[in-house]
């Protein structure tokens, strides 16, 4: 058993990398942060302004160490590797492929989502500062780092694919 983990800034294709590859694994892929928001009731946005992100995070570890040991695709949250805990039991339960997407083109992705509460205005400033920031986890935890920038998920896919099975 074999859990796969999709990291990555926000933006960066995780959710429908993880949707394809689920089709073409045949594994159930499971988006960590739609799961929170059914467990809590809320939305992620409205947790973060009423509870706070502190709280989010402790939901997160809780999440990632329930699906970490299900033969699985997770596709996780931007800020998953804030936590240490959360990056050594990626490393340690499953493949870890980061999805890694320019700020540029996260930017150009990203313009027209309201739903991101860490980015609610300058979104320019606030995604190289966070990116700055979360780049060398996301590097710490990737077993395989996938370049997404002008690609398309077909082709992200078939290179998931290919890291897999190495």
């Amino acid at each position: 058993m074999d859990t796969i983990y999709l990291i990555g800034f926000m933006g960066a294709g995780k959710t429908t990398v993880g949707r394809e590859l689920s089709c073409v694994l045949g594994k159930p892929a499971v988006d960590m942060d739609e799961e929170i928001e059914k467990e809590a009731g809320i939305s992620i946005k409205e947790m973060f302004a009423q509870k706070g992100e502190e709280y989010f995070r402790k939901l997160e570890t809780q999440m990632l160490k329930r699906l970490s040991a299900r033969d699985i695709i997770v596709t996780t949250g931007g800020g998953v590797v804030l936590r240490k805990e959360n990056r050594d039991l990626l490393k340690n339960t499953g493949t870890v492929l980061f999805l890694h997407a320019s700020p540029e083109e996260t930017i150009k992705r990203l313009a027209a989502d309201t739903a991101r509460p860490l980015l609610e205005g300058g979104l320019e400033q606030k995604v190289k500062v966070l990116y700055q920031s979360r780049l060398p986890l996301y590097k710490e935890a990737a077993d395989h780092i996938i370049e997404t920038d002008g690609r398309t998920i077909g082709s992200i896919t078939a290179e998931a694919q290919l890291c897999l099975k190495s």
